[in-house]
């Protein structure tokens, strides 16, 4: 097949950046190639989304099939791009392509550097909740999962992982340690409906109180959290399970505590408010307690991959502080900042521009305006004559097998004839292996 003089890009992940950032580009007549770390297309719309709302995944999946469909995108998927992975940034320089677009989330995990943290029922929000969205191999690991959970952070994940211990793992108590108070949660109201029922009155009404000072030394109105919190009663789901749900409002962890490499007790210190610049931050008091628990879960966020191949720093991919081509004020283009140098040709998007930024929507906006900016970049270049074949070589020699869009169709055919087979509203493979062997393809190819 050849390919008349265009605009040659490779795209990193396909997630909803990835997805609405290659179909910006190709929608513009550049010629683009799409990597994929996973099987399947979706990255966190897919395996990040509470597993119940399918009508909202349909949708989604929907939008990306539509995007996958422009005949000048093509999918290549269990392909890792990385320094450590299948392709590092300079092969796919090698190959032709004059653009690198990086929208591969944020696959680190944010760790607090506590004592503890490799206890065996410690785990990081991002590894449970792929665990039950079922991305392999997350979906195959062990996990302790206790009867009293706790989880470090207040929002909309954290809504999410109590809602799989209350519902899914049957867990007697969880609850959430909140650094700040409650006027500072983050989840809401449409997440919140879905625990609110289980939250445990009584505790509830003792925490408010036992933190009205804090907030009376700020001026801060205690009805403010009331309302953050509450105000999802009028939406409440039905009660999951009899399982409580409760805060502990002030509190840091400080350590995770185990016997035998288990953890049994999370020491937590107890904090006060202060305003400074105008933020309401947290500071200890000194004062600690423990909790018993078999489980902790932190949610507080995610970083970019470090063994990626671009600089990092705060946990985020280096950013151009002069972009050439800022998109509403933002830069999209990856830089090096112990040469104080631009790396021309790569730009980043979505939860690889800043990590854990919005879902689904903001990722979408994210990488359709990178893509905006790889656009003006393309601009100052001549097009070429993309060697698709030579792309194609490459990937055909890893030596592994590799997903093209055919193969994602009949994925998609098998698994929704599977649910309906099985009478369940949606079907997923747990594992690579399943996956291939539902498509036909072995895992030697």
């Amino acid at each position: 097949m050849s390919e008349q003089n265009s605009y040659f890009v490779a795209v990193v992940g396909a997630g909803p950046a990835g997805l609405f950032g290659a179909r910006e580009l190709a929608t513009h007549g550049a010629r683009v190639v799409l990597f994929n770390r996973d099987i399947k297309p979706g990255g966190l719309a897919e395996y990040g989304i509470y597993p119940d709302k399918h009508t909202m995944k349909e949708g989604l999946r929907k939008q990306f099939r539509q995007a996958l469909e422009n005949e000048n995108i093509t999918y290549y998927g269990n392909v890792k791009v990385g320094a450590q992975g299948d392709l590092t940034l300079d092969d796919l320089r090698a190959l032709g392509f004059q653009a690198i677009l990086v929208t591969a989330g944020a696959q680190g995990t944010k760790w607090l550097g506590l004592p503890g943290e490799n206890l065996e029922g410690v785990y990081h929000a991002k590894d449970v909740v792929y665990f039950y969205n079922k991305l392999p191999p997350f979906s195959q690991k062990k996990f302790r999962f206790g009867k009293h959970c706790a989880i470090i952070g207040a929002g909309n994940v954290m809504v999410d992982l109590a809602r799989f211990l209350l519902g899914k793992v049957n867990a007697e108590e969880v609850t959430a340690v909140v650094r700040r108070g409650p006027g500072e949660v983050n989840f809401t109201k449409e997440e919140m409906k879905h625990i609110i029922s289980n939250l445990d009155m009584p505790a509830f009404e003792a925490e408010m109180a036992r933190v009205l000072p804090a907030l009376q030394a700020i001026n801060q109105d205690p009805e403010l959290g009331r309302h953050k919190i509450l105000d999802a009663l009028s939406k409440a789901d039905p009660k999951i399970g009899d399982g409580r749900f409760r805060f502990d409002f002030l509190c840091s962890p400080v350590q995770m505590i185990g016997e035998n490499g288990k953890l049994t007790k999370l020491e937590i210190e107890e904090n006060i408010l202060v305003l400074k610049d105008g933020e309401i931050k947290a500071r200890g008091t000194g004062r600690k307690r423990t909790l018993d628990v078999e489980t902790v879960i932190f949610a507080i966020g995610d970083k970019v991959d470090e063994t990626f191949g671009l600089p990092v720093d705060s946990n985020e991919f280096v950013k151009n502080p002069s972009p050439r081509f800022p998109i509403e004020g933002l830069s999209y283009e990856a830089f090096d900042p112990k040469t104080n140098t631009l790396i021309p040709d790569v730009f980043v998007g979505g939860w690889s521009r800043k990590a854990s930024e919005g879902l689904v929507g903001y990722a979408r906006k994210d990488g359709t305006n990178a893509s905006k900016a790889v656009a003006s970049y393309l601009q100052t270049l001549q097009p070429i004559t993309p060697n698709l074949e030579a792309v194609s070589a490459k990937i055909q020699g890893l030596g592994k097998p590799i997903i093209t869009k055919d193969e994602i169709k009949k994925l998609e055919s098998v698994e929704a004839a599977e649910a309906q087979k099985r009478g369940l509203e949606e079907f997923k493979f747990a594992s690579n292996e399943e996956m291939l062997q539902a498509i036909g393809v072995t895992a030697e190819a």
